[in-house]
């Protein structure tokens, strides 16, 4: 009896087989990047073979070259990839990391890092594709902000770790609904689900340079009360204000008021607005003609008459004597 034959991944959606190489590079370019793609290593002929598909905004792919071959995309630019040897071992370069891929140990090359990979024969990977702007929408809704560099992963994913099973586990999933039609890529939103937390995952969990910001504990939600006191501040910042008018204004006791800010914000309103005033002044002082603007000026117009008490205020905050700023020092 012949051997038995292991389930190839995506075995119904080939894209190609070729023992070509210009053919190869061009059709993986297709479905990847431009690369350079050549033989590395022991001579062996080339059998190489791509199935592919895309269930939803995430595509699965399988492709073995059949031989050792060198692959250099450079930077990737407009796709994250995890690629996991399904048997074998590759090595894997990326910016300043390197590691050798096993089964055990997976690789997430970052596009905006140079890529250049050793894949021996008899690697085949399962490759998971994430288009760029997916994962840094999905990274600026968890930041609550606008990531200020782009976002870097270790190269090396330890496929022994719980959560990275758990996520082996999902990534098989979307392979099955990826081939099978009438199952659950029939079903659009809860491949959606799947996808997002395909990536969520690597977000939260993988290492990276924002991982610890995203890990980090979150204050809790400001009650709309205190955010109402807050942005009444703020407008009459300008205004001779008192616990009592700012507790008027959003229609609470003076004591309530006190004790919201005591316990969301860890200060008293009069310190709040003391702050806002402060920052006022900063700005108009960093924006100021020395000639024809004082500190004492500035300060008194924001309700700053004790100039010691002011200074030392300024001083705490900005780590600089308010002169120094007028001054554009």
């Amino acid at each position: 009896m012949g051997e038995v034959q292991e389930r190839v991944p995506l075995a119904d959606r080939a894209v190609f087989g070729t023992a070509d190489l210009d053919e190869a590079r061009e059709q993986v370019a297709r479905v990847f990047c431009p690369h350079r793609l050549e033989p590395a290593g022991r001579a062996a002929p080339l059998a190489a073979r791509l199935n592919s598909a895309q269930p939803g905004s995430v595509r699965v792919n399988y492709l073995d070259y059949g031989a050792d071959v060198r692959i250099e995309p450079g930077e990737l630019e407009a796709f994250f990839l995890v690629q996991i040897p399904l048997a074998g071992r590759s090595l894997i370069r990326c910016g300043g990391q390197e590691i050798v891929s096993t089964p055990a140990l997976a690789s997430l090359p970052s596009p905006t890092e140079y890529l250049d990979m050793r894949w021996a024969a008899g690697c085949p990977q399962l490759i998971v594709k994430f288009d760029r702007p997916a994962v840094e929408e999905a990274l600026e809704r968890m930041l609550g902000r606008r990531p200020d560099r782009p976002l870097v992963f270790d190269l090396g994913v330890d496929m022994t770790a719980g959560w990275a099973r758990g996520w082996r586990s999902m990534a098989d999933l979307l392979v099955a609904a990826a081939e099978c039609d009438d199952g659950l890529a029939a079903q659009p939103l809860a491949v959606a689900h799947l996808e997002g937390a395909l990536l969520t995952s690597l977000l939260t969990m993988q290492p990276s340079n924002h991982r610890d910001l995203l890990n980090a504990p979150r204050p809790a939600a400001v009650p709309k009360v205190v955010r109402r006191a807050m942005e009444f501040i703020e407008g009459h910042a300008h205004e001779p204000l008192t616990t009592g008018d700012v507790a008027r204004a959003v229609a609470v006791s003076g004591r309530s008021l006190q004790e919201g800010f005591r316990r969301h914000l860890g200060l008293t309103p009069m310190t709040y607005l003391r702050d806002v005033r402060l920052s006022r002044v900063h700005d108009e002082l960093a924006a100021g003609d020395p000639a024809r603007r004082t500190v004492t000026g500035v300060a008194a117009r924001w309700g700053f008459l004790h100039q010691g008490r002011f200074a030392a205020a300024y001083r705490a905050r900005y780590g600089q004597a308010p002169s120094q700023t007028l001054r554009g020092r």
